[in-house]
């Protein structure tokens, strides 16, 4: 997830860190020789992407990679794994048949997807299509004016044309050392920005609801984005038990969406016909995160926690491969190392894979409420015992670095972490901040929490909640590095004499919701 979140802060008191810090760099060279020789990247890969398919949360595809990863860490010998419910997630949703052709003025293919959560349209539907702009979409008194043109019709909101420069740029690349030199913050979203979003929200609910009345057939958005292949697919707020019944809705391929333009604008009646069959169920209206963990043997130390993780749900466009599967293939890779390897972590080792990440990190929140933090700040005993939590959650890329959080303390103890990796092109440890992802929900509760940063690669140009977000764009030695370095990083935090240092914070309300 890149959007729509809010950096999370708490007020906790400021923790030193006491004295030089030891590194075991035969470990770390332990790892990565186990890691280089014998890794399962690819077979995690595979059953969390191709076999689980789709794991929008709480759908039978989400079940499906937690109960694998449940099964697997248990079968690897890490102990209490188990599916953890954080709370009431909302409705569940899973796609069962979907098809969508051009019917007239000619038979044609088009591409596009059934957005999450979207209404089915009771068996196929054939009708016309008529256009709407983005800016008449958010004009409620023009919708209500026209709803008569909308009755038994498809609704196709397509916006004017890209820039072809957008065909001549690099759709991917890797950070350079001046980008890394000069990270500044990232993903990083204020209140003012949050409340204003939860005004188009509004909007969109009203918009949604004056769509329904008209008898209009389904909405298709032909964003200028969708454009080069790469269709986008995503919803917010549908999931909610109180959110009512609205059209259905699908995303097509900017293309398609400006040859139907064209032709309707010239005079050329469009028609299609659709078939969304999708359930929307309430049996279990709970989300659950995944946990396991790696037993600390030091007496005096095992009841500390070291933690890991990324979000395991995804959209459902594709497979879900780099959003982020690749976080959660590196996390378990490196917990499967640090066990097969026979390490004796001093503290106790803690993976969680969080669920509810893309609809506002409700599954890492609200484990940080119900284990640290309540919404009214006061502490709970295991707050106190967690160490710190490392997450993954920014594409395939490998790690160059790591945002401290603002954290000047811990800024010198990561930089001489790094050194054993600077030839795998990881050595920058920056101060700034990013959002929009797990380690959030810890820097609320006043848990050091830190995000890796790492190459973008194709993630925000194809993959990030699109349908090219397939195995086939990751990276594979990329998140071997990476697990080698989540993995050192994460055994030499449990094996410290001192907890890692916590940075005084303003306490501030944790206030994006999912919208």
């Amino acid at each position: 997830m890149k959007h729509l979140s809010l950096k999370l802060a708490f007020a906790a008191g400021m923790l030193t860190c006491t004295g030089a810090l030891a590194q075991d760099t035969a470990v770390f060279n332990r790892i990565r020789r186990a890691e280089m020789s014998s890794s399962q990247i690819p077979q995690i890969a595979h059953y969390i992407t191709d076999v689980a398919g789709a794991r929008l949360t709480a759908s039978p595809g989400y079940k499906r990679a937690a109960t694998w990863a449940v099964e697997t860490m248990t079968k690897w010998g890490l102990v209490n794994a188990r599916l953890e419910p954080w709370g009431d997630f909302g409705k569940q949703w899973d796609l069962q048949d979907f098809s969508i052709i051009m019917k007239a003025p000619y038979v044609q293919t088009v591409m596009a997807y059934p957005n999450p959560w979207s209404a089915s349209t009771n068996g196929l539907q054939q009708g016309q299509v008529t256009l709407l702009t983005p800016a008449q979409t958010m004009d409620t008194a023009y919708i209500a004016q026209h709803l008569a043109d909308f009755k038994g019709k498809f609704i196709l909101v397509a916006g004017g044309g890209v820039s072809k420069d957008v065909n001549f740029k690099a759709p991917a690349k890797r950070l350079t050392d001046e980008e890394l030199a000069n990270m500044k913050d990232t993903y990083m979203v204020t209140h003012q920005q949050i409340e204003s979003y939860a005004g188009y929200f509004k909007i969109f609910a009203k918009v949604d609801a004056l769509i329904k009345q008209s008898g209009a057939l389904a909405v298709i958005n032909g964003s200028t984005s969708n454009n080069n292949g790469t269709v986008f697919v995503q919803d917010m707020g549908t999931h909610k038990l109180t959110a009512p019944s609205a059209v259905p809705k699908i995303s097509m391929a900017y293309e398609d969406g400006q040859k139907i333009k064209r032709l309707v604008q010239g005079g050329q009646p469009v028609e299609l016909a659709i078939n969304i069959n999708a359930k929307s169920y309430t049996d279990d209206i709970k989300g659950y995160n995944v946990v396991a963990e790696i037993p600390g043997t030091d007496p005096k130390l095992k009841s500390q926690l070291v933690m890991l993780g990324g979000h395991l749900d995804s959209w459902t466009a594709a497979t879900g491969a780099t959003d982020n599967g690749a976080g959660c293939i590196v996390m378990l890779e490196a917990v499967r190392l640090l066990d097969s390897l026979g390490l004796k972590p001093k503290r106790t080792i803690r993976i969680a894979l969080w669920g509810g990440e893309e609809q506002g990190v409700y599954g890492s929140y609200n484990y940080a409420k119900n284990h640290f933090m309540g919404t009214d700040y006061k502490l709970k005993p295991e707050q106190a015992k967690v160490s710190a939590y490392y997450n993954l959650d920014n594409g395939t890329g490998k790690i160059r670095g790591i945002f401290t959080q603002s954290n000047t303390a811990i800024k010198p103890i990561f930089e001489k972490w790094f050194a054993p990796f600077n030839d795998l092109g990881a050595k920058t440890v920056t101060l700034s901040n990013t959002g929009s992802t797990d380690h959030l929900s810890f820097d609320w509760a006043g848990i050091p929490g830190f995000q890796f940063i790492q190459d973008p690669i194709d993630y925000e140009t194809k993959t990030h909640h699109s349908n090219q977000d397939n195995y086939d764009h990751l990276q594979i030695d990329d998140l071997k590095q990476a697990a080698i370095i989540v993995a050192s990083f994460v055994y030499q935090t449990s094996i410290e004499k001192e907890m890692m240092p916590r940075k005084p914070l303003v306490k501030e309300i944790f206030a994006f919701d999912g919208l």
